[in-house]
């Protein structure tokens, strides 16, 4: 046997970090054929317009190489959408860069922004590629908690978190895995920060159209002195249920647009074609499409608090996107993870270590997170499978 060689291994910034705790999750419950409450994806129909959609734009051969920032048709129809919701001046040829997924937005965009040896500011818990974002940047990440119960900033800890290396934050509002609805005193509170300090912030708002109990998303951009340094970020996945699609994007000024844009072709050159012409016809639904979402997503949600509490779990309501942190200690199985795996091996149900959300790992111990874009037959499945652990009681 030949000898390796000490270059044959995995670069050190990859072996940093491990892979995906949600992605684990749902191999284990297509493994022991568990329900999966782990990972986000709706198991119920995208609309039948934008599937449509798609397939009209696979029958006219839009199946070639798009655009490398977006088909003219998507970017204009980002800028309408942002227009009429939320009054935001979008230039499609000059301010909108589409993507892969949110997922490579945030990465193209901090890549496309931020130097090895900035820090960038992220708010625990928090959705797990951020951490690895900021390693495969070269950033430093400094990590500023959300305070229980209502997820609260601490404004003299944040204000401490921000220092003369800081050139970046990450928003995610609505947020995954809290639930939680930055208000508009929060963001204001934030831009005055980002202003003083020079620093760019990079927005996850992909679940902006799923909020409760009269919560307002409010995208940072919006807020005075931020039009010039906000990347806004979202996806078609989350809002037509179509999270296999991996069409998303960055909206921002031209300056960072043109840095977003040049690490984006050169990550994946552009989203699928005939997709990205879908998504121009799922962004121009009418706004019956997102009352009604919200309406659905309301009541997963109240049978997912109630799910929980017939099992004995503690959990607090989301006031946005569709996931629920649950307290699990009461269980007597263990950490996070180790209650984890008994759930989805011998309960049948799928989540996510809580631990997977924090940057140490002892913070999380004590919770997993619950996904409720299912359909109400799911839950209600997940809800008979659940209610085991008490009768075991």
């Amino acid at each position: 046997m030949h000898r390796m060689s000490s270059a044959v291994r995995p670069s050190r910034r990859a072996a940093s970090f491990t892979e995906s705790v949600i992605r684990e999750m749902t191999r284990l419950a297509m493994e022991h054929d568990a329900i999966n409450l782990a990972q986000g994806f709706p198991d119920f129909a995208a609309p039948k317009e934008i599937k449509l959609a798609a397939q009209d734009a696979v029958a006219a051969d839009l199946n070639q190489y798009p655009i490398t920032w977006g088909e003219p048709e998507l970017r204009e129809a980002i800028a309408a959408k942002y227009e009429r919701t939320y009054g935001m001046d979008v230039d499609p040829d000059r301010n909108v860069c589409v993507t892969c997924g949110s997922t490579e937005a945030m990465i193209s965009s901090i890549l496309g922004i931020l130097d090895p040896g900035d820090e960038m500011i992220l708010f625990e818990p928090f959705y797990e590629n951020y951490g690895p974002d900021a390693i495969l940047a070269g950033a430093t990440p400094r990590f500023v908690p959300l305070r229980e119960p209502d997820w609260t900033i601490d404004e003299a800890e944040l204000r401490a978190a921000f220092t003369d290396r800081t050139r970046g934050i990450v928003i995610n509002t609505p947020n995954n895995p809290t639930g939680k609805v930055f208000s508009r005193d929060e963001l204001t509170f934030i831009a005055e920060l980002c202003q003083r300090h020079d620093v760019v912030a990079f927005t996850d708002e992909i679940y902006e159209h799923i909020t409760y109990d009269g919560a307002v998303h409010v995208p940072l951009a919006t807020i005075p002195g931020m039009e010039d340094r906000t990347v806004t970020i979202s996806a078609l996945s989350k809002t037509y249920a179509v999270t296999g699609w991996r069409v998303g994007w960055a909206i921002a000024p031209e300056t960072l647009t043109n840095g977003i844009r040049t690490v984006h072709d050169f990550l994946t050159v552009g989203a699928p074609t005939p997709l990205q012409h879908a998504g121009a016809t799922a962004l121009s639904l009418p706004d019956a499409y997102y009352e009604q979402i919200a309406k659905d997503y309301t009541e997963r949600r109240e049978l997912m608090l109630r799910i929980l509490a017939e099992a004995g779990f503690e959990a607090s309501a989301p006031r946005g996107a569709y996931y629920v942190m649950a307290d699990v200690s009461h269980l007597g199985l263990g950490d996070d993870v180790r209650t984890a795996e008994h759930l989805v091996e011998h309960v049948g149900v799928a989540t996510v270590p809580g631990s997977s959300f924090y940057s140490e790992p002892e913070l999380g111990h004590t919770r997993v997170r619950f996904a409720f874009c299912k359909r109400l037959e799911t839950l209600e499945e997940a809800g008979r499978r659940l209610r085991r652990l008490r009768r075991a009681d």
